[in-house]
């Protein structure tokens, strides 16, 4: 493997961390949707530093510090938001990157910008604007992330979107494998694709596997400790799933009599190690395997080269399993989704039956067509964040489910 790791021709990559060859390339790179300006580029940067940078700065990215991970419009400030949660996989990604000899910038943009198509409320607010879409090809958040960074995002004089390099908009097309005809094709993503063509049944990039890779590992762990902190989960719960016992007693060992919420933080970081060191050691030995060589190699597998092992990824779904029956549908939570989508949908309603409530700039860009008219609408909607969509309910009805905020 370790000839893998030598530097590749017109190599970018940091000094003392050599590309390997089965690497996203910048240098290499298939260029963006719409050409560069003359002089536009500005200082000694990457295509996907420049992306990276571009997700950063826009307020899509900003607006994820007030969009809801686990809880909605918490109370408390120690909990995990949609921007707290995707600097954590960014910084889970490029650990994994980095020990793969993978680009990291690549890596970087696409765990920072994979959440950004979430609207309020999370998949509450998401099912009810797939509803409202239901005859106007729905809504589906993978796509509108790539709707959002491709059209809606608009800070350029010259361009629609943020003019993303090809390879950060194809991981993020297909971050979760390759788009296939088995079920329908989100309206966004075939109209981008269109315009953009982004490859969708093809494998993407090593580096958008990892991504992929790095949210789960990251919000795996760091619900349960917002779970714990909550009250919504107890560590004897957790302690029930014999990988996890298995770390806890390996930590008493090793730090007796320090206090519980400090083991508890441990855990959280022992795990963590335990999921990212697996996936490393896994993904070098099917890359050896395949005899994957460069990055079109990768394209080419026909398989996910990046994963976790046979008994870590049983144990990784057996945590998924135990998340959703204890935590995601806990009954606080439920209740919680049911008042996010109902007023999701009222919001809809609302701007559907008079779009003078819209601000003006909204309002004046809304087309009289339909399916046109209802997907901006949408699109309005699914860029606020909990408390702005909270406060325009309250606006409109002159109230707002008390309920909402359940921590």
């Amino acid at each position: 493997m370790d000839d893998l790791l030598a530097p590749a021709e017109a190599d970018t990559a940091p000094a003392g961390n050599p590309r390997a060859r089965y690497a996203a390339d910048p240098a290499r790179t298939r260029g963006r949707e719409f050409g560069e300006v003359e002089g536009g580029v500005r200082g000694p940067r990457s295509a996907y530093q420049r992306d990276r940078d571009r997700i950063i700065h826009s307020i899509a990215f900003r607006r994820l510090k007030h969009k809801a991970q686990v809880f909605v419009a918490p109370y408390g400030d120690h909990y995990r938001t949609r921007l707290t949660h995707s600097l954590e996989v960014a910084q889970v990604g490029r650990v994994i990157a980095r020990a793969l000899g993978l680009d990291e910038d690549l890596t970087e943009a696409l765990c920072l910008a994979h959440d950004i198509g979430h609207g309020p409320f999370g998949h509450a607010g998401e099912r009810a604007l797939q509803r409202a879409l239901r005859d106007h090809g729905g809504f589906d958040h993978n796509a509108h992330t790539l709707r959002v960074l491709m059209r809606l995002e608009s800070p350029y004089c010259t361009h629609e979107g943020l003019n993303l390099s090809w390879e950060t908009l194809e991981g993020l097309a297909k971050h979760n494998g390759p788009v296939t005809g088995e079920r329908p094709m989100p309206w966004a993503l075939r109209e981008l694709d269109r315009a953009f063509p982004l490859d969708l049944a093809g494998w993407p990039s090593l580096e958008a596997q990892v991504a992929a890779l790095a949210d789960d590992i990251a919000y795996d762990n760091h619900d349960i400790e917002d779970g714990i902190r909550a009250g919504f989960l107890s560590l004897d719960q957790i302690l029930s799933m014999p990988f996890v016992a298995d770390q806890w007693d390996a930590i008493n060992r090793k730090f007796p009599g320090v206090a519980k919420d400090r083991l508890q933080r441990e855990l959280i970081r022992s795990q963590i190690g335990w999921m990212v060191t697996d996936v490393i050691a896994e993904t070098k030995g099917r890359i050896a395997q395949a005899g994957v060589e460069t990055a079109q190699d990768v394209r080419e597998a026909g398989v996910q080269l990046a994963g976790f092992s046979l008994g870590v990824a049983e144990a990784e779904r057996a945590l998924k399993g135990f998340m959703y029956e204890k935590l995601y549908y806990h009954p606080a939570q439920k209740r919680t989704a049911e008042l996010a989508d109902a007023l999701i949908a009222g919001l809809f309603a609302a701007y559907a039956q008079d779009p003078a409530l819209m601000p003006a700039d909204w309002r004046a860009a809304l087309p009289e067509g339909e399916p046109q008219r209802s997907r901006h609408i949408a699109d309005f909607i699914a860029g606020m964040t909990d408390r702005y969509a909270i406060r325009a309910h309250a606006e409109i009805f002159g109230h707002a489910p008390e309920e909402l905020s359940n921590v």
